[in-house]
């Protein structure tokens, strides 16, 4: 009798079996993507036909942030909710080979994943793409909430060889799970849409949870020769950045071919985002990304370092075709999902659900306060930012700005966003009390995170 009775109440409480299959997550994130390189954010001389089809598809955010201008914070950010130093990740996870020496490994395994979150629902979860989290094995994918893994653990990896080219020795780095698989000569983004296809094909029963993160556009830039024929007459380097952009754009639109195919398009969530803004490195031609009227680029708390391109469309919850400008900040996805699967965050989040935001364009952002830090607990040593409405004091700032040219640096600038979104002027001398003002927010703000983190 008593076995029966389970039966029965896992027939109900299923949500396959009763009939109420949570929706399935297409989370994609690409790397080192300009603030406006879309054409759905304005640009002009490039071609994103299946990125601006998410945006006709739903909803685009105006004012969106990266958790941080740099690529593991940023992650972290998105994956656990968390501020960067929440999450106990203060910036770039080192390799391996130098992970003892400065004792950083990586997203702490204390930390909750949208992945793990997501798997109390019954979702089938992968990652397909790049990690950089830590490399470990308690650090990597599969010990942090992942049913699978393909792709790299490193922060970037030639495109042809999956070789992780750095300081030597130069390192394969692709995976499947924890066996390294080796596709030589085959251009990772198409391994990539061949394995969401078959995560698709063999999870139709089961809600799955797909976090896909390109390696592109961050270098090396390598759009296919089609893409390059295309903008030809565009000079370097933007011609290889926006070969590799349309390259990226038509890989997404691969996948989102199949989901219609497959009749799931309907039933699966879509988000889109950039994970901070475009490189000025050197391995990246000195450029080829554009913040449009913004400025800065990855690495800077100026806008360009930080706001960046995001989407969600989902046909049952989320309204065609608009436009939110309120702030919203990238720890928002975790709670927004929670929300949209019915599951349960298990611990506090700096993130706020988007859904009042989707269905109410016009309603005011949830964050008041917005703050960044990343590099270092010690913000003597770290680069941090606060905004409160439009103001915005960015503390030890560093503004890459290309071949030849040194960085900008400035101990404190305080601009006002509405009068100065291309942050041109530190208004610093002329309003002390608002910089006096956000300077306090901060302190406050960090010693919490401090006390908390046991820093």
């Amino acid at each position: 009798m008593r076995n029966l009775l389970s039966i029965l109440l896992f027939c109900l409480l299923s949500p396959t079996l009763s009939g109420q299959k949570p929706p399935n997550v297409l989370l994609i994130l690409t790397d080192d993507q300009g603030s406006v390189d879309l054409q759905a954010y304005g640009a002009q001389d490039l071609y994103t036909p299946n990125m601006d089809r998410i945006a006709q598809q739903g909803v685009r955010f105006t004012q969106f942030y990266a958790g941080a201008p740099v690529c593991s914070p940023s992650r972290a950010a998105l994956l656990t909710g968390k501020t960067n130093l929440r999450a106990g990740l203060e910036g770039n996870v080192p390799v391996p080979e130098y992970a003892d020496r400065w004792q950083q490994y990586g997203l702490p395994t204390s930390e909750v994943t949208l992945a793990e979150l997501l798997k109390q629902k019954g979702y089938y979860t992968a990652l397909i793409g790049k990690w950089h989290l830590g490399h470990r094995p308690e650090n990597l994918p599969n010990a942090q909430g992942f049913d699978y893994f393909f792709g790299h653990q490193r922060g970037c990896i030639d495109n042809y060889s999956h070789t992780f080219y750095w300081d030597g020795p130069n390192k394969h780095d692709l995976y499947r799970n924890a066996e390294e698989v080796y596709y030589s000569g085959t251009h990772f983004s198409d391994l990539m849409v061949d394995e969401i296809k078959q995560i698709i094909d063999q999870k139709q029963t089961d809600p799955f949870f797909i976090y896909w993160a390109f390696n592109a556009p961050h270098y090396p830039y390598q759009g296919t020769t089609k893409w390059l024929d295309y903008y030809k007459d565009l000079p370097t380097p933007r011609k290889e950045y926006a070969a590799f952009v349309s390259h990226t754009d038509e890989k997404i639109g691969a996948v989102l071919d199949y989901l219609e195919q497959q009749n799931l398009s309907e039933d699966t969530i879509i988000i889109f985002q950039s994970d901070h803004g475009h490189s000025l490195e050197e391995r990246a031609f000195w450029g080829g990304g554009s913040a449009g009227p913004y400025r800065g680029s990855k690495f800077s708390l100026f806008e360009g370092g930080i706001r960046v391109p995001a989407m969600i469309a989902y046909p049952k919850k989320v309204p065609k075709n608009q436009v939110v400008d309120a702030a919203c900040i990238e720890m928002d996805w975790f709670p927004t999902l929670a929300e949209l699967t019915e599951t349960q965050p298990t611990e506090p989040l700096d993130g706020q659900s988007l859904l009042p935001l989707i269905t109410n364009p016009q309603a005011p952002s949830a964050h008041q306060i917005l703050h960044w830090q990343f590099g270092s607990y010690d913000d003597t040593k770290a680069q941090w930012a606060v905004r409160k409405g439009d103001w915005k004091l960015i503390g030890n700032l560093n503004e890459p700005r290309g071949k030849g040219q040194k960085p900008f640096r400035a101990p404190l600038f305080l601009v006002n966003l509405k009068n100065d979104p291309g942050e041109r002027q530190n208004l610093l001398d002329q309003a002390p009390e608002k910089a006096e003002e956000l300077l306090r927010l901060h302190r406050q703000w960090l010693q919490k995170v401090k006390t908390e983190k046991g820093v």
